[in-house]
């Protein structure tokens, strides 16, 4: 599909749309969303690279806001470095590799994420374990995000098995997005996949992004948060299954 027609751009817009309104309600899923939806649409690097400017705004915007951040970043700055740095060389699959083999990886990363989340319970991680586990997660983290774009697996259960306080495991997760995406933007540039014919398309997604994401802020007032997460996650699933099935 040529970029320049207006089913594209309708195609892109509504998709940001979409993720930041299920950011706005959990918290999270804005570059799992666009990855899941655009990476069925077009080469996934190009996906990536027009998922970038939403995800650095809004999860800096996520980051700003629970007051927490030096701590946090005292406590897991191991694990973003470690991800920072296996992004930056993972990248290359996603720059250079097959369309077909990274779609399927993707849809694989994400059917794990869902049936992870939806399937099993949360543990706790004790603070001596951390020291150890902090810079596995994050190298993990980082070759799954530069090879998919999707940097969920497997931060997010981790930091979930923190024990943090609500307020700070958003920050925290807002820590490791804004982290794990201008590591990815850097591996995309780094590796030449980044052009600036994305920039126009990627900035105009922080639009539709910001308003869904106001809008599921406001719809997660009137709706069962975890009705709304399984929803979510059995779609995510489904999605999954069919790129890694169709490839």
């Amino acid at each position: 599909m040529e970029t320049s027609s207006a089913l594209w751009w309708l195609l892109v817009l509504g998709t940001f749309l979409m993720a930041g309104g299920v950011k706005g309600v959990t918290g999270m899923g804005l570059p799992t969303v666009a990855m899941g939806v655009l990476g069925a649409l077009m080469p996934p690097a190009l996906a990536a690279s027009l998922l970038l400017l939403s995800s650095l705004v809004t999860n800096v915007l996520q980051l700003a806001g629970g007051g927490q951040l030096r701590p946090l970043w005292r406590r897991l700055w191991p694990m973003q470095l470690v991800a920072a740095l296996g992004t930056l060389l993972a990248s290359a699959w996603l720059a250079g590799g097959s369309a077909q083999g990274t779609v399927r990886l993707l849809g694989l990363a994400l059917a794990l994420y869902a049936l992870v989340a939806l399937l099993v319970r949360p543990v706790r991680v004790p603070p001596s374990l951390e020291r150890v586990l902090s810079p596995l997660i994050g190298g993990i983290t980082g070759v799954v995000t530069g090879v998919t774009g999707v940097f969920v697996i497997p931060a997010v259960p981790y930091l979930q098995s923190l024990a943090l306080p609500r307020e700070s495991l958003v920050q925290a997760l807002g820590l490791s997005f804004t982290v794990s995406t201008l590591a990815l933007a850097a591996g995309l540039a780094w590796h030449g996949a980044l052009s600036l014919d994305h920039l126009l398309p990627s900035l105009l997604a922080v639009l539709p992004a910001l308003v869904g994401m106001w809008l599921g802020q406001r719809l997660r007032r009137r709706i069962s948060p975890t009705a709304f997460r399984i929803g979510f996650l059995v779609c995510l699933l489904l999605l999954g299954v069919e790129l890694a099935w169709r490839g």
